[in-house]
């Protein structure tokens, strides 16, 4: 064999965010000037270089080439020991290549950040934050969470106290703000609070600055500000509703029911038919004539009560119609995923058809990148209606809920369309040639028909 190549050391340790060399002995044995050129193998060769890249050599001659590690201070990188090997390639196809081996171990290094979501909240018994810790570091990390209160008038508490967050990933945790004493009327209180994220100590270094949030809660009173307004102005109201009855609708009554006894309602009840008879005399020559009869009364008839007429009831039965219910909703899921290749065009994927006679009501999307590829995702429901429009590069799990469903009548699909600009890479794990997406859907089935 004409060439010979080692590295001097067998490992080496790469810092993330600065350069590491190792040097590479190179040594030409044969009988004619040569010319190597190196590549790199292994997890490493993206952020790894030869200098110089060739190399030309007199026959019994040996040089040194430097192999240089420039790790990335991201998350992509991490952290722990990848093998690795440099390929000294002769140019000559006489010669065979040869492939000196090593180890990097990359060093861990710890980035936090958190953001508190909302800042501000507010309400009558008590106020619920989000905390999301994002681990830019390269290397798993649990993160303590703790709260420190502004006043003694409130208590802050976090719903897990620790919370563990994978290489370039997130987490969440839930704070909850209590106020010791509930406020009944009156101003809103304001209550402040800091919520503290501190990662761990790497061992032999000192801990890292803890990442200080502060928030705030607002107490709301029980009763509202208005609501002595509103009884004062009911009571006033009730006020005016009396005056007005007593003053024009009550007299108004009396005076119709006055004007409903007429005199002929009453001389029709109280008088009746008179009967009188009389009879004449006369005397003639010296005759006396007789007095005349006076008039007999005649009782006066009592008026009787009319009859009232007999009213009987029907004996048809009422037809009333009775609407049947429908019947109760039922919950229901649905998915697909779907697979694009870069510059063919989007591709599109049927996660749902609503059968016949039922309407399906979403409530829930959940969409996922594993992959972290870059490109488009559209959601669309009936009639091509879009639902969703997403930039894959900016999310890994992406969910949606819907306090108002979304309503697909019978026939309609929900589906999914992906355009790959740009296929993402795994961490430790092969180069995938496609973009892939998945859809989860949730919700219920209602049918239409009692």
């Amino acid at each position: 064999m004409s060439l010979t190549a080692s590295l001097d050391a067998s490992s080496v340790t790469a810092v993330p965010g600065e350069e590491t060399s190792l040097p590479l002995q190179v040594r030409n044995s044969g009988t004619t000037v040569e010319e190597y050129r190196f590549e790199v193998a292994g997890a490493c060769a993206a952020w790894t270089t030869v200098e110089p890249a060739t190399l030309s050599l007199y026959p019994g001659s040996a040089e040194t080439v430097q192999v240089t590690f420039r790790p990335p201070r991201d998350p992509s990188v991490p952290a722990g020991e990848t093998p690795f090997g440099v390929r000294v390639v002769p140019t000559s196809d006489q010669a065979e290549p040869v492939v000196p081996e090593g180890r990097v171990t990359v060093a861990p290094f710890t980035e936090v950040t958190a953001e508190l979501v909302p800042r501000g909240s507010h309400g009558v018994l008590r106020g619920a934050h989000k905390i999301a810790v994002d681990n830019r570091g390269n290397a798993p990390l649990t993160v303590t969470l703790t709260a420190r209160s502004g006043t003694e008038r409130a208590g802050v508490t976090f719903t897990r106290p620790e919370l563990r967050v994978e290489p370039g990933r997130a987490a969440f945790a839930e704070l909850r703000v209590k106020p010791a004493k509930r406020l009944w009327r009156g101003t809103p209180v304001l209550h402040t609070f800091q919520a503290v994220v501190a990662p761990p100590a790497p061992e032999g270094e000192e801990p890292p600055a803890p990442v200080v949030l502060d928030g705030s809660y607002q107490q709301e009173a029980i009763l509202p500000r208005w609501l002595p307004r509103a009884l004062i102005l009911a009571f006033v109201l009730a006020l005016i509703l009396t005056g007005f009855w007593y003053g024009m609708l009550r007299p108004a009554v009396k005076s119709a029911a006055r004007e409903a006894i007429t005199p002929e309602v009453i001389a029709s009840a109280t008088s009746g038919p008179d009967r009188s008879g009389g009879q004449t005399g006369g005397q003639t020559g010296g005759g006396s004539g007789g007095a005349s009869a006076t008039p007999t009364p005649t009782p006066t008839p009592t008026p009787t009560a009319s009859a009232k007429p007999s009213t009987k009831p029907s004996t048809k039965p009422s037809a009333k119609a009775t609407a049947k219910p429908l019947p109760p909703a039922e919950p229901s899921s649905a998915q697909v995923q779907v697979r694009d290749s870069v510059g063919g065009g989007s591709r599109s994927g049927t996660a749902l058809t609503v059968p016949a006679g039922k309407t399906f009501r979403l409530t829930d999307i959940l969409v996922q990148n594993p992959q972290g590829d870059a490109g488009t995702v559209v959601i669309t429901g009936d009639g091509g209606s879009r639902i969703l429009t997403l930039a894959l590069e900016n999310f890994r799990d992406s969910d949606y809920h819907f306090v108002t469903p979304i309503l697909v009548p019978a026939g309609g699909q929900v589906t999914m369309t992906v355009d790959c600009r740009k296929v993402g890479r795994p961490v430790n794990a092969p180069a995938p040639s496609r973009c892939a997406q998945s859809l989860f859907l949730g919700g219920t089935l209602q049918s239409t028909k009692p």
